[in-house]
C-alpha cells in the first residue's frame, strides 16, 4: 500500500507450468526457465515431475528446493495431474467422489501438496473441485448441494493443513468442473465461512472462456482473493488452452488490471498440451509477454 492507501502497482512475475514441459526432466527444465529469466514456475506433482506418490517424496522435494534455488526460481505448487491417483480415470478420484475412502484420497494427495509447498518455499497450493460425479443430476438442487457438501468436506482438512503451514490454498474455477466460475467460487467460500486460507486461481483463459465479464474486469472483481494467476490464449466457450496470439484475449487491459491489484504472486503460463514444443513456446511466451505488459504501462505510468 502507498502512504495514501491504495495499492501500489506491482511488477509482473512470470512463471511457466511444468505441466508443458513433460518432455523434460525437471531439472532440465528449472534450468530451461532460469536460463530464460523466468521468475518461477508451476510445478505440477505429477509422476513425470517430483511424482507425489513416489518413495523417498522429502528428498526429492529437498533436492527440487536446491535446483529452484541455483536458478533462482520461485514456485507455485499445482495439483492438477491428469492420472496421479488413479491411470485410468482422469483427474479421478476428486473431492467430489460418491466414495469417501476415493475422496479421502484425493484430500491426501492435497495434504501432501501442501507439505511439500512448505519444503519449495512455495507461495501457494492450487487445487480445483473435479466434475461432478456420475451420482448427481446437474439440474437437481439436492444433488448439487450434495456435490457442494462433499467439497467442503473434503476441503476442510486440506485448509487446516495450509493454514497450520502458512501457504495459501488457491482454488481454480474449471470449465466443466463443479466449482467452473468465479460466482462458484465465492459460493465455496461462503458454505465454508470465509476463511482466510482459502484464495483463488485466476485463469485468464478461463475468464475469455465462459465468464461474463471480460477478463481484464475478471482480474479486478477477484483481486481481494488472488493467490496464484495462470494465463495463455484461448477462445469464447472454447475451453482451449492456445499459445499467445493464436486466441481472442487483448492482453495489455488484462495486464495492467492484474500489476494495479497489487498482486505479487507468480503468473504462470499454463499450455498443458504443447509439450512437445515446450522450450520454444516457453522462451516465445516469454518475450509476448514482457512486450504485452510494456504495452500494458499508461503513458507516464510505471511498469
Amino acid at each position: 500500500m502507498s502512504a495514501h492507501g491504495r495499492t501500489e502497482p506491482a511488477p509482473p512475475r512470470w512463471g511457466y507450468g511444468t505441466n508443458g514441459l513433460t518432455d523434460l526432466r525437471l531439472s532440465d527444465a528449472l534450468a530451461l526457465l532460469g536460463d530464460l529469466g523466468y521468475d518461477g514456475v508451476g510445478l505440477t506433482l505429477d509422476h513425470m515431475h517430483l511424482d507425489p506418490l513416489a518413495p523417498d517424496l522429502a528428498a526429492r522435494t529437498r533436492h527440487a528446493a536446491r535446483v529452484l534455488a541455483r536458478h533462482r526460481l520461485t514456485a507455485t505448487v499445482e495439483t492438477g495431474g491428469r492420472y496421479v491417483l488413479d491411470p485410468r480415470r482422469k483427474h479421478g478420484p476428486s473431492l467430489l467422489d460418491p466414495d469417501p475412502d476415493a475422496r479421502a484420497a484425493r484430500t491426501r494427495l492435497l495434504i501432501r501438496a501442501v507439505r511439500v509447498a512448505v519444503d519449495l518455499g512455495a507461495h501457494a497450493v492450487h487445487c480445483f473441485s473435479g466434475s461432478a460425479p456420475d451420482d448427481t443430476d446437474p439440474d437437481s438442487d439436492p444433488d448439487r448441494d450434495l456435490a457442494w457438501k462433499r467439497l467442503a468436506d473434503a476441503l476442510t482438512p486440506v485448509m487446516e493443513a495450509a493454514e497450520a503451514a502458512g501457504v495459501p490454498l488457491a482454488v481454480e474455477p474449471e470449465p466443466g468442473h463443479l466449482l467452473a466460475t468465479l460466482a462458484d467460487f465465492h459460493r465455496l467460500r461462503r458454505d465454508l465461512g470465509g476463511p482466510d486460507v482459502l484464495g483463488l486461481t485466476l485463469d485468464i483463459g478461463h475468464c475469455q472462456c465462459l465468464e461474463p465479464l471480460p477478463p481484464a474486469d475478471c482480474v479486478r472483481a477477484a483481486a481481494p482473493w488472488l493467490r496464484h494467476v495462470q494465463i495463455e490464449d484461448m477462445r469464447r466457450g472454447v475451453h482451449e488452452h492456445l499459445p499467445f496470439g493464436e486466441g481472442e484475449i487483448d492482453f495489455p487491459p488484462v495486464l495492467d488490471a492484474l500489476a494495479a491489484t497489487g498482486y505479487g504472486g507468480l503468473t504462470v503460463v499454463e499450455l498443458p498440451r504443447h509439450s512437445h514444443t515446450g522450450p520454444q513456446l516457453a522462451a516465445r511466451s516469454l518475450d509476448f509477454l514482457r512486450t504485452a505488459a510494456q504495452a500494458a504501462v499508461p503513458q507516464g505510468g510505471t511498469p
